[in-house]
């Protein structure tokens, strides 16, 4: 049986790493990954944390074992019955290190030959490094890194466990969010509630950057110039009720506001530490758990309930029904947020029923379920 070891630092692991491990288990019959440690390098993660971080990326790989290492990679191969050491390289540079190393290790005289696997270009600019630097400024890291992985670096680099409240309209996601930081103070643990909702409308109305100025234009132009006051600013209720009656027109403005409104959120992001939570009515039906690693608080209320809160802000039962058909019902998000767990292998869903009759014993139920999930305390 051909048993091989890829062996690298982890600190942490990426998807160009975890790109080259599963090439070679379909190559070897065995794979050990050895995390390893290098005298000469400060790592953010400990040898235990880069191991387990790296185990849990790897499950469903049957062959291959996950294990910690110190002293001489080649020894190792030696003691663990090895015949063969994977190495990954994304660039000239990396080759010529690699080469000097394998010619060290040959000079050891064990006999362990050395693989070579070239990375693949869409992947040969991702490094644990660069993925330690872009979370320094909140940027996105999700196609650099697993979602655990993203996980424990917004913990370790940014001090963040973000959570994203989301629900039918009128279920109360608001509420929700307003209670956890009540119950946060009570506690001693930090909340900060970011709304997507009021997010977009700043940039519908606020901010003067000429980004966003160009964002209303653009608005204008494809939704009609009704849709946009004579100041510039976009008229909420007059867009809404353009795009809530046509599923192709709601797609479109979600599409425009996408990237202005991820540049808002690493805005609203930075300097927040502690229990961060994403408001967010669409998140799921936009795809976009990843933001708070699909960790989704989903919130729900009876029909009574959801129709008398919609009713109280005064908006008329076509208006309801327009906003209710937009949107996923609660067991629709429920069902494509656990197949995007299945599928990343990550995440948690907590459910809070906010219906009138429930609601306090609910939210603090699956308040201190959170706290104890990323250990807040």
């Amino acid at each position: 049986m051909s048993k091989a070891i890829y062996a690298f630092s982890g600190d942490p692991i990426t998807f160009g790493h975890l790109d080259i491990i599963q090439r070679a288990a379909k190559i070897f019959d065995h794979l050990i990954v050895a995390i390893g440690v290098n005298p000469d390098k400060k790592y953010l993660f400990s040898l235990t944390e880069r191991t387990d971080l790296a185990r849990q990326a790897l499950t469903g790989l049957k062959n291959v074992e996950v294990v910690s290492f110190e002293g001489l990679l080649i020894d190792f191969a030696y003691e663990v019955g090895a015949d063969v050491i994977v190495k990954g390289v994304r660039n000239p540079s990396d080759f010529e290190y690699e080469a000097n190393l394998y010619h060290l290790g040959e000079s050891q005289k064990l006999g362990i030959d050395t693989f070579i696997l070239i990375a693949r270009p869409q992947l040969a600019h991702i490094s644990s490094s660069a993925a330690k630097e872009i979370q320094k400024d909140q940027g996105l890291i999700h196609e650099y890194v697993p979602l655990n992985v993203k996980q424990a670096l917004e913990n370790k680099v940014s001090g963040q466990s973000i959570v994203t409240i989301t629900g039918e309209i009128g279920a109360g996601k608001s509420y929700v969010s307003q209670k956890f930081i009540e119950l946060g103070k009570e506690q001693g643990i930090e909340v900060h509630h970011i709304d997507l909702d009021l997010t977009t409308r700043q940039i519908y109305q606020d901010l003067p950057q000429p980004k966003y100025k160009q964002i209303r234009d653009t608005i204008a132009h494809e939704f009609g110039v009704e849709v946009q006051n004579s100041d510039g600013t976009i008229n909420r209720q007059v867009l809404g009720e353009k795009v809530f009656n046509d599923f192709n027109k709601l797609q479109r403005l979600n599409d425009i506001m996408h990237q202005p409104l991820l540049v808002r959120i690493r805005r609203e992001l930075s300097g927040k530490q502690g229990l961060v939570l994403l408001n967010a009515a669409l998140i799921v039906e936009s795809q976009m758990t990843y933001l708070s690693n699909n960790h989704v608080c989903l919130v729900k209320a009876d029909r009574e309930t959801q129709l008398q809160r919609l009713k109280e802000r005064q908006l008329s039962e076509a208006q309801i029904q327009r906003r209710l058909d937009s949107q996923y019902t609660f067991e629709e998000k429920l069902k494509s947020l656990k197949e995007t767990i299945k599928i990343d292998q990550f995440g948690q869903a907590w459910v809070i029923d906010n219906s009138r009759t429930t609601s306090e014993t609910s939210i603090k139920d699956q308040f201190n379920q959170i706290v104890t999930y990323f250990k807040l305390k």
